[in-house]
């Protein structure tokens, strides 16, 4: 699971954001002062670090400034101040994106997702749970082989090399061999549910395979 710091002074936001993004395998700390940030930031390992502007004591840029000059983690700017200079300013300072408020926290996740492939391919792979045996044609979880069927194969192993990528359902049809196209989009949830099962994924609160509401799902291999 993905670490994150925040750094943000309104407490509601920021557990509003905190509650949504664990559900994409997302763990996040939260700083509301930009002192306790840096302590947490100083002590503990984060991969990633989304930094509000208007804070008490230290301005967001500051900081930006002060953990740039030490670490190449990932930073995201969420701010609702959303000035040209504001923004040049961040990206001076080594931000890698810039978010103004108000947005939708599944923005927040694809931009954080999009920051973590670009800049540590491999994070994903560490410690993963799920491996692909293409040569015994098997997945493995934890190093032991799943009872899946071939269609279900396919699927999985397609959303594995594609983990943390929303996959639409039509994507998926056009993808799968052992599915033919005209098949139904119902057709893939259903094949979606069977597979949830057998990888022991809670279908009222996944961890490895994710609803995108009218899209179709995710995969997180963590």
């Amino acid at each position: 699971m993905l670490k994150l710091l925040m750094i943000e002074d309104d407490k509601e936001l920021a557990q509003l954001l905190q509650k949504r993004l664990l559900k994409d395998a997302l763990e996040v700390t939260i700083a509301l002062t930009p002192l306790e940030g840096l302590e947490l930031f100083q002590n503990q390992k984060f991969d990633l670090l989304i930094l509000d502007l208007s804070l008490p004591q230290m301005d967001g840029l500051t900081i930006c400034r002060l953990i740039r000059k030490e670490s190449s983690i990932p930073i995201i700017i969420s701010s609702a101040r959303s000035s040209i200079e504001d923004k040049k300013t961040a990206f001076d300072y080594g931000a890698d994106d810039y978010l103004p408020k108000p947005y939708n926290p599944d923005e927040l996740i694809f931009r954080i997702d999009a920051i973590m492939r670009r800049t540590n391919p491999e994070i994903s792979k560490t410690n993963a749970p799920f491996d692909i045996d293409e040569g015994g044609h098997e997945i493995m979880k934890n190093s032991l082989p799943l009872r899946i069927t071939p269609a279900e194969y396919e699927i999985l192993s397609y959303m594995i090399q594609k983990a943390r990528t929303v996959i639409s359902r039509e994507e998926l049809l056009m993808n799968i061999g052992s599915i033919k196209y005209e098949s139904s989009l119902k057709s893939i949830d259903v094949i979606m549910g069977r597979i949830r099962q057998k990888i022991g994924d809670d279908p009222k609160n996944p961890r490895y395979i994710l609803s995108v509401r009218g899209i179709g799902y995710k995969f997180v291999n963590q």
